[in-house]
């Protein structure tokens, strides 16, 4: 290796010493707390939430698709959850808890992040999509913070990383393994 090269112990590929470097490697690290946090906060709160989960009724999922409907941007989306609203529930809400929990321990990341990007665009395209201005909305903004995710993975303290180091493979390294 050289001179002021090391391997790096959590990704398992070449780095150099500096605090750029460092910053550089560990900067998503916050963004997959934050989000996996949340989406496992969200999943156990809709699963716990006893009049969200059910077909109609105040603060139901029935009710707020039924609300929406009409100001939604694809329509028939919501027409298709509004078949099973009780249903559609849990698959969102057991959907962000997989999201939340591969996130934030880094398994399958990258899958994980699309999961977690599709989720909030779904949301976005019905639930918040009438938001005006459209910065107020919330699910946009989660959109875009699941991209750099989806791009780079989870290149430190993560399943994934550990699985590479031990398979030998340079995790997050641009470089192809040799044979």
């Amino acid at each position: 290796m050289a001179h002021g090269m090391r391997t790096d112990r959590h990704t398992s590929y070449p780095r150099r010493d500096g605090w750029r470097e460092t910053a550089t490697r560990y900067a998503l690290l916050p963004l997959r707390i934050f989000l996996g946090v949340t989406f496992i906060y969200a999943g156990l709160d809709k699963l716990t939430d006893s009049s969200f989960m059910r077909a109609d009724g105040v603060g139901s999922i029935g009710q707020m698709m039924e609300q929406i409907r009409d100001i939604s941007a694809v329509p028939a989306l919501v027409d298709l959850s509004l078949k099973n609203p009780v249903g559609f529930g849990y698959a969102i809400a057991l959907g962000e808890l997989v999201v939340g929990i591969g996130t934030l321990i880094g398994l399958f990341a990258r899958v994980a992040a699309l999961g977690g990007a599709l989720i909030s665009l779904s949301l976005w395209l019905t639930v918040s999509w009438s938001t005006d201005p459209y910065y107020y909305g919330n699910d946009l903004a989660y959109l875009m913070a699941w991209l750099p995710l989806v791009l780079a993975g989870a290149l430190v303290f993560s399943v994934d990383a550990m699985l590479a180091a031990r398979r030998g493979e340079p995790h997050g390294s641009t470089r192809p393994s040799k044979p």
